[in-house]
């Protein structure tokens, strides 16, 4: 069967990410920007990507009580609500979740870990990443996480032999990593 387009006139079927896309999107993890606007190039906040996962896991409810900035009607909230109440997520020092704060690639690794922890997923894989000469700047919270997206290929390298933990992660690089999780982890 063939597929219909993507809606998206900013995704070109010769972008590296147009398959993570086209699955994210089909899959109903990641919807556009606007009705033809996929923003590739954005970056991705927290609010985003806790809501792809709660989409993941079906859209479940939990009682849970958010953050103090976290409101009630937002489109996230009941997202925020269940990753919190999972131990998928967790809010800062102040007490606040921070939902618009753009997710850096070590903490998008950290949540898709705990993730991948909370499914009972095989969490035994492990890379060296002392190759990348920017190893050293992985903050020690997240070393475990990166160490198991890198050896299970979610987060990969961005040029230059770096790996970017404090890069902010954009749309195209979420969908590719969903589709990479879902297609070899979750195997959906």
């Amino acid at each position: 069967p063939v597929s219909e387009p993507l809606p998206f006139t900013d995704v070109s079927e010769t972008a590296w990410y147009y398959d993570d896309v086209r699955y994210a999107y089909e899959n109903g993890l990641m919807t556009g920007t606007a009705e033809t606007a996929f923003s590739p190039s954005d970056e991705t906040d927290r609010a985003m990507i806790v809501t792809i996962l709660w989409r993941l896991e079906g859209s479940p409810e939990s009682d849970r009580t958010g953050f103090d900035d976290v409101a009630a009607g937002a489109y996230y909230a009941d997202a925020v609500a269940w990753a919190s109440g999972n131990g998928i997520v967790e809010g800062y020092e102040d007490g606040n979740f921070r939902p618009s704060n753009v997710i850096t690639r070590e903490e998008l690794a950290t949540i898709i870990y705990r993730y991948a922890a909370f499914k009972e997923y095989d969490m035994t894989a492990s890379a060296d990443l002392s190759s990348f000469t920017d190893a050293d700047q992985i903050s020690s919270y997240a070393l475990s996480a990166l160490r198991w997206a890198n050896a299970e290929g979610l987060v990969n390298g961005v040029g230059g032999n770096l790996i970017d933990p404090k890069g902010s992660a954009q749309r195209s690089q979420v969908a590719a990593i969903f589709s990479r999780f879902c297609q070899n982890i979750a195997e959906l």
